[in-house]
This record gives structure tokens, sequence and C-alpha cells, in this order.
């Protein structure tokens, strides 16, 4: 088990993603901030604001270490529960400007559970998932053409399975709809072997530029107004509901005493709760909550016949 290995891989995977979307923005560079965590470790938080494409986008790479494994990442290893750890990973959450571009996020991360006269216990996760504001059958079917490419070499069944965890994942089950149009998310991995996980974590995280600067530059010049913006400010909501209610990371974050202003980096700067919101039939709005937000074999689309 090669942790050297992983904490470089992550850290370039950070700048070469920071310095790939500079590139897109073209008027915003990323901040970095270094920080300690008390209990131990630390970690590169890294924020782009108010840049011509991307109103905030953070990018976050840290690697933390303590005596007790948090709550929620003994979860699904209960037995776990007690023994000291370290954590890596880095984890992302771009907010455009223009409402016709979606937002995206991804993450991917080690961690080692150990204990005195004990092998170190180990798994990987991660994933990417994309969250339109107004829907579009080919971009849907690009980010999720690019997740199975990034998937394949390790299994015909791994793309699959994987986008039926992110479906299931990324779903708010108090609203009864789903956070976007999904893409791949994966946890508690360690039964193919160190090499061929980290190989496969290498891959997702790799594939995530692919995936997602296709996209902002294919809609990120699309005229909109007031309409549309005042709709992305209140799907937003659905986000920021999400990230504080259901997401692992943000409560594994909270739990472990991380650093709070790199936690809730993910959150947009600017967001909106209006009661009762119901999108006229037949509009764009209606289009991205009746046929979009619908867990659906993108690949299977056919862009002509998709609203």
């Amino acid at each position: 088990m090669d942790i050297q290995a992983v904490e470089m891989f992550l850290r370039d995977l950070q700048s070469r993603i920071c310095s790939t979307l500079e590139q897109v923005d073209t008027e915003a560079a990323f901040i970095e901030e270094a920080w300690e965590r008390p209990e131990g470790g630390g970690g590169a938080t890294r924020v782009l604001s108010e840049g011509a494409v991307f109103e905030k986008a953070g990018v976050n790479f840290s690697h933390v270490m303590g005596d007790n494994l948090p709550g929620s990442a003994t979860a699904a290893r209960p037995q776990l529960a007690g023994r000291s750890f370290q954590a890596m990973g880095v984890s992302l959450v771009i907010h455009p400007n223009n409402p016709y571009v979606p937002t995206s996020h991804a993450n991917i991360r080690l961690f080692v559970a150990e204990k005195p006269g004990e092998d170190p216990v180990w798994w990987m996760g991660g994933g990417f998932d994309l969250t339109p504001y107004y829907g579009f059958a080919e971009d849907a079917i690009h980010w999720h053409r690019v997740a199975k490419a990034a998937c394949d070499p390790f299994g015909e069944d791994v793309y699959p399975k994987y986008k039926a965890w992110c479906d299931d994942y990324f779903f708010l089950k108090h609203r009864g709809e789903s956070r976007g149009i999904g893409g791949l998310f994966f946890d508690d991995l360690n039964d193919w072997g160190f090499e061929s996980t980290f190989a496969f974590m290498q891959a997702i995280g790799n594939a995530y530029l692919d995936a997602y600067v296709p996209i902002v530059e294919r809609r990120m010049h699309q005229p909109f107004g007031e309409r549309e913006r005042q709709w992305q400010l209140y799907r937003r909501g659905r986000y920021v509901e999400f990230n504080l209610v259901y997401d692992r990371g943000t409560l594994f974050g909270l739990q472990s005493n991380g650093r709070t202003e790199s936690i809730l980096m993910s959150l947009p700067p600017l967001v909106r709760w209006d009661y009762g919101v119901v999108p006229e039939q037949g509009t764009p709005e209606a289009a991205l909550t009746d046929y979009y937000l619908k867990h659906r074999d993108w690949l299977a689309v056919d862009p002509a016949e998709a609203p």
C-alpha cells in the first residue's frame, strides 16, 4: 500500500483541474489557502470566485488523521469503530455563472483504519455527478459516455453498478427527486487489491475534466436573462439541502473536526428558496424536473426525442 503515491497523484490532480478551469474562465484565478488540523494533518483549499465563467469553484485537497474514525466513516464498517485513521482526497464543486452551464461535483478519496497488532484496513471511494439547471440530452449523454469509458477497463459491470449507486445516493428523499443527472459513485472499495483500486481511482479522477469541460464550453456563451437566473438560484437550494442533510463527505468533515471553510466551500455563493414552486408545463424548467431529473439510461437516449 503506497500512500505516498496516492498523495502525489491527488495533489497533481488538484493542480491540473485548477489550471484547466482557469484557462476556461480566462478572467479569474484560484487562491490557495493551506491549513492544518489540530488533531493531525491538513490540506490546501483552492477557490476561484467571481470569474467570467465560474461564479465559484472550489477544489480541495486534504490529508487528515486521528485517533478514532468518525461515525460517518464506520456506518458501513462498524467493526472498525475506535481505530485510528488517516484519510486523504480531492473534492471539488463548480458553480457556473450561466444557468445553462451545469454545476458539477467530483471527489476521490482513500481511507486507512489502523489498530496496533493488526494489518491496516483501507478502502477507496469517489465519483462525479452533474447538476444541470436546464436539461440538454447531448450533455447528459456525453457525461455518461465519459463515465462509462473510464469504467470499462475494470469490467463491463462497473459502470452500470456505480451509475446506479450514484442515482440512488444523490437523491433527496424529502423532496422525492434526484439532485441531477447522475454519473458515478463508489465507496468502500478494496476487494480488487490496492494497485487495481488505485488505478480505478486515478481513472475516475482523470476523467472528470474530459466529462465536464466540453459541456462548459458548449453552454457558457448561451444568452440568458433574469428568468433563467432566478431558476438557477432556486434549484441551487436543492444542492444545499443535499450537502447539508445527506452528504457523507460533509458529515465526515464536520464529525472529524475538519476545517469548516473547506468543508462548506461546496455551497454556492447565492441561492434562494421559494414556496411551492411548480414549473409551468411545456417550459424548459418543467422539462428539467419532469424528464431530466429522473433515473434514466442516458446511453440509450435519442437526443432527437428528448425535450
